[in-house]
Formats: structure tokens, C-alpha cells, sequence
């Protein structure tokens, strides 16, 4: 296992960024802020008196997701808010969005496997043209950092666990591929431009906000949906794949510690956000019919079916987080169960609503 706390003092720790930020204030862009992630970035940021411009076509992301961020910061906060209504494969769209702007956090893509197969040019077309015109954008306007949404399908076809971020397999599917090349590029600007670079390489994230609907969603508010409206659940292969799953809290830890570290050799990197905790998808499920049963009696003779395994699914994924710890003070506050709760609390106020 490669060891990054060797001694060496790290960057400062997250409520030491918390607290750097409610006494500085920056000018921030978020791509693809009316989403999941973004979405709960732009809560962060707005609660701690920053600048936000936010960047979002809605083809993914949603209005009522801004809306509740609103709600939820109030009048005040949400002044120090500019949307920007555009796609980032609009490089005039991007330049607008980065001008006088301190820090990118680029989350804008098309987040899904299932769907990159069924349309890879689209796919290729956002998540690698649209990346481009991001860092292009950021050079223009001489931005501090960007930070940028990576992912774990870059791992592929490797078969070492925990993942460590030296070593990738080949693509499984066309997103994977995106997202390989979206690491290419940052290092490329980083050498050929000298824009300061960090990828994120994100393991499956739930939390409120993920939309529980539609033929794309994540696994875990899919399941809550069903399982609180007493519809089929199914349970892809036979249960026993396993994933690092990881609460959107610690997403946005990640993001505003690679933003604002200093440590020289921290930047122009990619690293792993998840628990280094593997659950299988069997375990996944008991865990959340055990939260959910007290409260829905409908529950205690629900039984899950099981389908087919989805193609350009990985068996099992698992990460290693030491680099992130050691290099940016990465410590994640919640894990799995914590985050469930979390996140089942917005979901019956949402769901029955």
C-alpha cells in the first residue's frame, strides 16, 4: 500500500478550510450546480459567505434543486448566487462563467454508464468536448484551481482492490473512457499551461438531492423509491458485487480541501473520495430495509427480486484513500450508515411529499 503520511505536515484540516472561508471571500464557479453534487456544493459554499456562479443546462440537473438550496440558505445567501443558463460544450457559455473567478469545481457530465452506452457520442461529446472548453475557459481567465469530478469507472478492468490511483485497467464503458481522458487533459493544461489541477475520483455518492427517478438513477434512492412505494426492487446479478459508497458530505469535504490546499506536491493530482469500505449489494439492501421497515409496516414481508448483471458494471470497487488523507487532510465524517440516515430523512420528506 503506498504510504502518504510519512510525516510530512498535511494541508490543514476541513474546519480549518470551514473557517478560513467564512472569514475570506471568493468567487467560485460550479458546473452543473442545479445537480446532485453540485447542488449540495453550492449549499456549502453559499453557508459559508462565498461568490458562487453556477453553470447548468438541465439536462441532467433540476430547478427544484436550486430551490431548495434557496430555501435552505435563505434571502440573504442566495444574492451571493448567479446562474448562468448554458451548456459547458458553449465555450462562450464557460468563458462568461470563469471570468474573475478564484476556483472551479467542475462537476458538469453525464454521469452515467447505462446511458453513455446507449449514446456514447453524446457522452464523448459533454464529458470530454465540455471538460475541455472548462479548462480552456480557466487558463483563459487565470484561475487559481480548478478541481474537477473524476471518477472510479477510470479503474476499469483492473482487478486490484483497494484501488490505488497509479494503477488503471482498461475502459469498460464509453463513460469510463470520458473520464480517463478528462485526467489526461488536466495533467496536460497543468504541464503545458500551468493551470493547478485536481481530479476527484468519486465512488458511487448518494445523499439528498440524487434523483430516486427515471432510467438512469443511482442504485440507492432507486431502492428507497421503490421500497417506500411498495413497488419491485431488483437487485442486478446476484448480490453479492460490492461497492465503496460514500456520503455527499464527504464529497464536498474533498472538493474544499483540494481547492484551498497548498501543499505543492497535492496539486496537479488525481485522488480517491470514498471509505475505503466495500458493501455488497445484498448488504446494501438490509441495511436500508432495516431503516426504512420501522416506518413503512408494508416492508417486513418485502422481498427483493434479482435480475441480470448490468453491463459495464465492475464486480467489486473498493478505494484506497491514504493519498487523499495524507495529501489533503481528507477525513471522512460519514460512513455508510451515518449517511444513510442522512439521507433518508430528505428522502421520506421528499418522496411523500
Amino acid at each position: 500500500m503506498a504510504d502518504y503520511e510519512d510525516g510530512t505536515p498535511t494541508s490543514t484540516s476541513y474546519q480549518d478550510v470551514r473557517e478560513h472561508l467564512l472569514q475570506q471571500q471568493y468567487r467560485w464557479v460550479i458546473t452543473g450546480v442545479a445537480g446532485f453534487i453540485g447542488s449540495n456544493l453550492l449549499q456549502a459554499l453559499l453557508e459559508l459567505g462565498q461568490r458562487v456562479v453556477g453553470v447548468d443546462n438541465f439536462l441532467t440537473g433540476y430547478r427544484h434543486n436550486l430551490e431548495q438550496v434557496r430555501d435552505a440558505v435563505g434571502q440573504d445567501a442566495w444574492h451571493r448566487f448567479e446562474l448562468v443558463e448554458g451548456d459547458i460544450r458553449d465555450a462562450a457559455t464557460c468563458n462568461r462563467a470563469c471570468d474573475g473567478a478564484d476556483f472551479v469545481l467542475h462537476q458538469a457530465a453525464l454521469g452515467s454508464v447505462i446511458r453513455s452506452l446507449r449514446e456514447p457520442l453524446l457522452c464523448n461529446d459533454i464529458n470530454i468536448g465540455g471538460h475541455l472548453n472548462v479548462l480552456e475557459a480557466a487558463r483563459l481567465a487565470g484561475v487559481r484551481r480548478v478541481v474537477y469530478a473524476a471518477s472510479s469507472a477510470s479503474y476499469g478492468d483492473h482487478p486490484a482492490l483497494p484501488k490505488q490511483e497509479a494503477h488503471i485497467g482498461k475502459a469498460l464503458s464509453p463513460y469510463a473512457l470520458t473520464k480517463c481522458v478528462n485526467e489526461l487533459y488536466a495533467d496536460l493544461y497543468a504541464r503545458c499551461y500551468g493551470v493547478e489541477t485536481i481530479g476527484l475520483r468519486y465512488f458511487n455518492v448518494f445523499g439528498p438531492r440524487q434523483d430516486p427517478s427515471g432510467a438512469y438513477a443511482a442504485v440507492i434512492p432507486q431502492w428507497i423509491a421503490a421500497m417506500m412505494g411498495r413497488r419491485r426492487l431488483v437487485i442486478n446479478g446476484d448480490g453479492e458485487s460490492s461497492r465503496d459508497f460514500c456520503y455527499v458530505a464527504n464529497v464536498v469535504q474533498a472538493n474544499l480541501l483540494a481547492a484551498m490546499v497548498e501543499r505543492k506536491d497535492a496539486v496537479n493530482q488525481v485522488y480517491n473520495v470514498a471509505l475505503n469500505k466495500r458493501t455488497s449489494l445484498n448488504e446494501l439492501y438490509l441495511m436500508l430495509h432495516g431503516l426504512l421497515v420501522e416506518r413503512y409496516p408494508h416492508l417486513r414481508d418485502y422481498q427483493p427480486d434479482y435480475g441480470e448483471f448490468r453491463a459495464g458494471d465492475v464486480r467489486h470497487s473498493q478505494a484506497d484513500i491514504s493519498k487523499a488523507k495524507g495529501l489533503l487532510g481528507y477525513s471522512p465524517t460519514h460512513d455508510l450508515q451515518r449517511g444513510l440516515r442522512q439521507a433518508l430523512r430528505w428522502y421520506v420528506q421528499y418522496l411523500e411529499r
